[in-house]
């Protein structure tokens, strides 16, 4: 997709640079991806299902837990690699072309959902120390207060919850 490119590999940006990247600090990157994707508070925002997507879909979740619903960089960071598990999830095991983000906020909560045409459910698995992946869910369990999947006609919403402290 056009425009794109800025958002997936930042130019100008070394290797050391990008590992230094953190949720909790806002960039230019993240505006833009909700100026070109959309706002997942206000619709879902879908998505192609590509292995870059992640990228996007972590902006997009830092952009709204930081700037619109101005929650801490300690939630920030933790909502984004939540969003990276569901979506990495939805791009590596469910076929699709295309996946949705949304996100909502209500009083003490907010609720993140990745929905895909797949009716596969997914599976938490025992994790060991040595694991090099297969953790994805095993941190949503861990992270989230509550998470699950909601069987649609056509496909799931996986989501997870956290509270928040409102103000």
């Amino acid at each position: 997709m056009a425009g794109l490119e800025d958002i997936e590999q930042p130019r100008g940006h070394s290797r050391a640079a990008a590992a230094r990247w953190s949720p909790a600090v806002e960039d230019e990157t993240a505006a833009k991806a909700l100026e070109l994707f959309g706002n997942p508070t206000e619709a879902e925002v879908p998505l192609p299902s590509r292995p870059e997507s992640a990228a996007t879909a972590r902006r997009l979740a830092q952009v709204v837990v930081l700037r619109h619903w101005g929650l801490s960089p300690r939630m920030t960071e933790d909502v984004v690699l939540l969003v990276s598990e569901l979506v990495g999830n939805a791009v590596r095991h469910t076929g699709a072309r295309v996946f949705g983000l949304r996100m909502r906020r209500r009083r003490g909560w907010i609720r993140v959902e990745v929905r895909d045409p797949s009716r596969g459910l997914p599976c938490l698995m025992p994790v060991q120390e040595t694991d090099v992946s297969g953790r994805g869910l095993y941190l949503v369990d861990k992270l989230a207060d509550r998470w699950g999947v909601d069987l649609l006609p056509r496909g799931k919403t996986t989501w997870f919850e956290m509270r928040v402290s409102d103000r």
